[in-house]
């Protein structure tokens, strides 16, 4: 078919045309899809189905321990990672300095007793 014949069909049978190109696309999609998926299988790695099914192990991260602690509640904590606890960001709105909430390392000449 040359471009020329395009422009010279109607609205109504470019519709068509768009209908069936759609139809024979979907249905040679399917039959490709099908034809993959049994190769998978003989190859014995299964579908696209199956691999969603595999759930990875959660890779270990290191223990984050806290650099903020919360002077009135001391058990509130923040690692300094994500977003600012509640706590912090309303000390930090009334005018303090993120260093007032630092823990400090205990001196080392009291780790060495």
């Amino acid at each position: 078919m040359k471009p020329h014949d395009l422009k010279s069909m109607s609205v109504d049978e470019l519709w068509f045309l768009h209908e069936l190109v759609a139809s024979v696309l979907a249905s040679k999609i399917s039959v490709e899809k099908a034809r993959l998926e049994r190769q998978l299988c003989r190859l014995g790695r299964g579908t696209a189905d199956s691999a969603k099914d595999v759930r990875y192990a959660r890779r270990p991260y290191p223990h984050v321990f806290p650099k903020y602690r919360n002077p009135t509640q001391p058990s509130e904590t923040w690692a300094g990672r994500g977003k600012q606890p509640r706590w912090l960001t309303a000390q930090l709105s009334s005018g303090k300095k993120l260093d007032d909430f630092r823990i400090r390392p205990p001196d080392r000449a009291l780790r060495l007793v």
